[in-house]
Formats: C-alpha cells, structure tokens, sequence
C-alpha cells in the first residue's frame, strides 16, 4: 500500500473502534490474526477470539473516539499513532496509542496497540 492508502486504511479502522462495530472491526483482520494490547497481555489468536473480545469490551466501556494523528509504512504494514477521548468530548479521560500493524494483503494479521494516559 501507498503512504496515502495507509492514512485511508488506519482511518477507516479507527472509524470502526469509534463505532464500536465488531463486525466492521473483525474484516480488517485475518482469520489467523494476533491481537496484542494492555488487557491481553498473552494476545489474542484467531479472528473468532478477537470477535468475542470485542464484543464484551465494547459492552463495557463507554463511548471511545479515535482520531488518527500519523502513519508510517514499514515493511509488511504500517504503525500508526492516534488519539481516543474517552466518554463525550473525553469527559472520562483521554489516551495517546500507537499501532504496530501487519499485514497479509489488507488484512491484519498482527495487531500490537500500546497506549497511555494523558492529563486532562
């Protein structure tokens, strides 16, 4: 993918954890994915545990809003850092993450998110 493709790619995926909309989420990913981040220390094999992960996340957190801030092409994928408000206009806090993405065509077939608090 092109550096542009990558921006519109990473957009269009942060749109769906905005959206909270598991089906949406699950095509990014491949059947065989590894999904990493600070709930899952261990990772996440397979786009069916990711499924049901997702679905109870999403289930209990509030709303989140994911804006993407930058992209950078590496080989085999892109890492990506953004920002999320947490409930309306980040009421409930904010976070700053970066994404180490892998992929097998368009599909995610590693996920790594890191993230971190930042002051109101």
């Amino acid at each position: 993918m092109s550096p542009s493709e990558i921006a519109a790619y990473n957009a269009n995926w942060l749109r769906a954890w905005t959206d909270k909309d598991v089906e949406r989420l699950c095509g990014f990913y491949g059947e065989t994915c590894v999904y990493k981040d600070p709930q899952t220390v261990a990772g996440l094999e397979g786009n069916a545990a990711l499924r049901a992960y997702l679905t109870g996340l999403f289930a209990a957190t509030p709303p989140m809003s994911y804006e993407p801030e930058e992209t950078w092409p590496i080989p085999g994928g892109f890492c990506g850092r953004w920002y999320c408000q947490i409930g309306e206009g980040g009421a409930l806090g904010r976070l700053r993450g970066f994404d180490l993405v892998l992929l097998d065509g368009d599909k995610i077939r590693l996920n790594e998110v890191y993230v971190h608090q930042l002051s109101a």
